[in-house]
């Protein structure tokens, strides 16, 4: 005779037991009264031993019944937690995210909100790469990027994330005394400007609002550098002119090692942007990092 039984009919017995009623357990159960009573039989069968006593108007358990229902009840709450567990584990974000980022989105808003990300996600591994190029980053496997939301295709879903980043054109004292100040930003193409070139190759243009209407330069220079750092410590030098992220800049134009330029001319700010095509299934990592960092700008 086989005494093997499985963990649904337990549980059932569990229910009768407890329920001391086969409807109360088979509403519980989502099963008929009747299925359930056929069901009891059959284990008592498998067990060789009689686990219910029935009557017209109950139910209860014998005293191997009881002696089961003791055992059974302790290991089945450990079941169901360690299944609660399993469920919840699932739950949370685990896994490693991918993001490929541009330089100062790196240092502005992405590295601040590194920290406290982690600490709300300890099981999300994050692997950043800094590129100020316009990469693929589906043929990369980088799960999202960061850019300036114009420099992104139409088919990409597009998160604002950070604050508004505005540039400013700065310059060491020393070099105003030596060469003056511009007053205006086509004064700038009689002075010594430190460029700044993309990785595919162009050189940028200096943008500013000229009466509301935007204007663009391609100002001179004898140096050329694609970091804003360097072009910071190169005014401060005294080489030339930069124009850098306001951020950037900040500490250095409030102790006075650089000067702020064409202040009234300045062009409006830009948000950066966590971008990633357009698919019906995000990856729990990245949607993570787009709820959190929701939450953060709507506090």
């Amino acid at each position: 005779m086989k005494s093997h039984c499985d963990l649904s009919e337990l549980d059932a017995f569990s229910a009768v037991a407890r329920h001391c009623s086969f409807r109360k357990a088979a509403d519980e159960r989502g099963v008929s009264a009747s299925a359930l009573s056929h069901a009891m039989r059959a284990l008592e069968e498998r067990l060789g031993v009689r686990l219910l006593n029935r009557t017209t108007r109950s139910v209860t358990p014998t005293e191997a019944g009881h002696q089961l229902l003791a055992t059974l009840l302790p290991a089945l709450a450990d079941v169901a937690d360690a299944l609660h567990k399993l469920t919840s584990r699932q739950q949370i974000p685990t896994g490693t995210l991918r993001l490929n980022v541009s330089r100062p989105a790196a240092r502005l808003v992405v590295a601040p909100l590194l920290a406290p990300f982690m600490t709300a996600y300890p099981r999300i591994n994050v692997e950043l790469a800094a590129d100020d190029g316009l990469s693929d980053i589906v043929a990369k496997g980088f799960d999202a990027g960061v850019r300036f939301g114009e420099s992104l295709a139409g088919d990409m879903i597009a998160v604002p994330i950070g604050s508004p980043q505005a540039f400013v054109t700065v310059a060491a004292p020393c070099y105003l005394k030596r060469h003056g100040v511009p007053k205006t930003p086509h004064e700038l193409l009689e002075h010594v400007c430190i460029g700044r070139r993309f990785p595919s190759g162009k050189l940028y243009k200096w943008e500013y609002l000229a009466e509301g209407q935007p204007l663009r330069l391609a100002v001179p220079g004898p140096l050329i550098l694609e970091d804003d750092a360097l072009m910071i410590q190169a005014a401060k030098d005294g080489i030339g002119i930069a124009y850098v992220y306001e951020e950037m800049a900040r500490a250095d134009i409030a102790q006075g090692q650089l000067e702020e330029l064409l202040v009234d001319w300045k062009a409006l700010s830009s948000s950066f942007f966590i971008y990633y095509p357009s698919r019906r299934h995000v990856p729990p990592t990245l949607q993570a990092l787009i709820a959190f960092v929701r939450e953060r700008k709507s506090q």
